[in-house]
């Protein structure tokens, strides 16, 4: 899990060795990529997807939710 939240600080785990960067809540913006359909957060220029489940819990601590809701654009999609 790329996400964890203590008192209002998000930590991201930004590499394989577990390197963490913290940022408060309220600094952080979720975002879309649509390509991917999947939630991301900026940080450095560098992309940390995360699940819908995380972003929920972000926006509960005080980030900014910058989501894009998708519709699916073909006939054979469930949605």
């Amino acid at each position: 899990m790329p996400v964890r939240i203590e008192n209002q600080i998000c930590y991201f785990t930004v590499d394989d060795n577990g390197q963490e960067q913290s940022l408060p809540a309220s600094q952080v913006t979720i975002s879309t990529d649509s390509e991917k359909s999947m939630s991301f957060v900026a940080l450095n220029d560098d992309r940390i997807y995360i699940t819908e489940v995380e972003a929920d819990a972000l926006t509960v601590a005080g980030a900014q939710d910058g989501r894009k809701h998708l519709k699916a654009s073909d006939s054979d999609s469930v949605i």
